[in-house]
């Protein structure tokens, strides 16, 4: 921060910076010269100077930016410019309307690649790294995922990560103070296994609202994510003699995975553009099968009107049970909501989904919806896996489904992310030419597929493809991965987690990155 500085707090004197929770003043702020922008381009100027002052440590976490009106007034710009580059920034994630406090820095960006990357850390590996192409090898092992989050890489496209950044702070602690306040020494006892009623309750709720099912509370499971729900179920269909769970193909690895270690068979199922296929699930002689079928991952297809009696005709002819992993739905942009499956079918599916992608993973507080002939079993299994989720959380999230403050989060993340999505497409136009975009109506990821002859292919694997983007800063899934069966080439990409300007800026690397030979 230059001298000339003005700040409404203490200056920490060893580097000139204003400390945590101070303000700045627009008089000379960061010694910018409007000169220096490009015709045209005042907006964009002004956040990429933020970021680098955010980034260089002189705009510190914490730091309040000056009021719009203000700024405008000292760089002699309209107003519309700086809210423009303040709005930027919040879709970046590097600041956050705080109403009277104003706008703050609440994260500083990753820092640029180096010109020669280091080898990338990895979870469990030898010495506690792993090159590249080791992480991309011929099969991935269980503890792939951890060793992909522990690469460091400035461009993260990881699919299935949300918009971290814009976690409602400030509705959870309301929600955590009201509820504080209302709880009984007796609330800190153990609950109930099957979950807090207040959440059970919000749940059904929750999934009549926007998803269309028709639940009693006493039909709901408090989960810790949709990988428990799995687990219980796999442990239940076992003892119900059922060892084999159908999943479609492509499909989830991180689900296989899980069921896997429960000790279930996989017989893979194909995924057309209507969805699952009923005549292969039925020829594969699985009595219970695994879908995604409002968004499926990671190709993004939906199931058709068709394939969904066909479906509940298998359902009823074998006995089948259907889990349906509903883990993005909420997040449209292109078409109108697809009901669930459960909404039809309630006997014969075990429907599943998590606030994983609405709030944060790591908040581990997910739903299960069991038919009638399992829900006994399923119940048991959670009480002796482990007595049941956390009841804090579970009643703070029940107030911020019953007050609303989840509606509001759920509307503001379908405008950022069809942002962010619109950002990753209009980026593979421009960089990834030959590339196919799958799934874009929905969800928080894209799927992209090259055709035969693609010039960014050049006969390289998908795995190829991925090392080679990871060796040039930015992390993206193989989508072989999620297959059990040979395809073409293709990558699942993420686009929920960064900010329009960094997507671009990503996409444009990947693109550097395959065309280097």
């Amino acid at each position: 921060m230059g001298p000339g500085c003005r700040h409404n707090g203490p200056v920490d004197r060893a580097n000139g910076t204003a400390v945590q929770g101070t303000k700045t003043a627009g008089a000379d702020f960061l010694q910018l010269r409007i000169e220096n922008a490009p015709p045209g381009g005042r907006a964009d100027w002004l956040a990429r100077e933020i970021r680098a002052a955010i980034a260089d440590g002189r705009l510190p976490v914490g730091g309040t930016l000056p009021p719009s009106r203000v700024l405008a007034t000292e760089l002699r710009v309209s107003r519309g410019v700086v809210t423009e580059a303040y709005r930027c920034l919040t879709e970046d994630g590097h600041v956050a309307g705080r109403g009277r406090a104003g706008t703050v820095v609440v994260a500083a960006p990753v820092p640029a690649p180096p010109p020669a990357p280091a080898p990338a850390r990895a979870a469990g590996a030898p010495g506690g790294s792993l090159p590249e192409g080791a992480l991309f090898g011929a099969a991935p092992g269980t503890d792939v995922f951890d060793s992909l989050r522990a690469a460091e890489a400035p461009y993260d496209f990881t699919p299935g990560v949300p918009d971290l950044a814009s976690f409602p702070r400030a509705a959870w602690l309301r929600s955590e103070r009201a509820v504080l306040a209302g709880l009984s020494a007796a609330d800190l006892g153990y609950g109930d296994p099957r979950g807090a009623p207040a959440l059970r309750t919000a749940v059904a709720h929750w999934l009549a609202r926007n998803r269309g099912i028709a639940a009693d509370p006493g039909d709901v499971l408090i989960v810790a994510g949709v990988a428990q729900a799995l687990i219980l179920l796999a442990q239940v269909l076992r003892a119900d003699g059922v060892t084999a769970l159908a999943v479609e193909e492509p499909g989830s690895l991180g689900a296989r995975q899980h069921l896997r270690y429960a000790g279930m068979t996989m017989p893979p199922v194909p995924v057309d553009a209507a969805g699952v296929r009923v005549d292969a699930l039925r020829a594969t002689g699985a009595r219970a099968v695994l879908l995604t079928p409002a968004h499926q991952f990671p190709t993004g297809v939906v199931l058709g009107g068709e394939r969904r009696r066909e479906l509940m005709e298998w359902a009823r002819a074998c006995g089948g049970l259907i889990v349906e992993d509903d883990y993005d739905a909420e997040h449209r942009y292109d078409r109108p909501p697809v009901p669930a499956v459960r909404a039809m079918l309630p006997d014969a599916v075990a429907y599943t989904g998590s606030v994983s992608k609405l709030l944060a993973p790591a908040l581990r507080v997910g739903w299960l919806l069991p038919p009638p002939r399992y829900r006994d079993a399923l119940v048991a299994a959670k009480r002796f896996s482990d007595l049941g989720n956390g009841v804090l959380p579970q009643l703070v999230l029940a107030r911020l489904m019953e007050s609303g403050d989840l509606e509001r989060q759920l509307r503001l993340l379908r405008r950022r992310h069809r942002r962010r999505r619109d950002a990753m497409i209009a980026g593979i136009g421009r960089h990834l030419p030959g590339a196919v975009v799958h799934g874009a109506a929905a969800g928080v990821h894209l799927m992209i597929t090259f055709p035969e002859g693609a010039p960014l292919v050049r006969g390289r694997s998908d795995l190829e493809l991925a090392s080679a983007a990871l060796a040039h800063g930015v992390k993206v899934q193989p989508l072989c991965w999620h297959r059990q069966r040979p395809g073409p080439p293709g990558l699942v990409l993420g686009y929920a987690a960064s900010g329009p300007a960094r997507i671009a800026e990503g996409i444009s690397a990947l693109g550097a990155a395959l065309r280097a030979p």
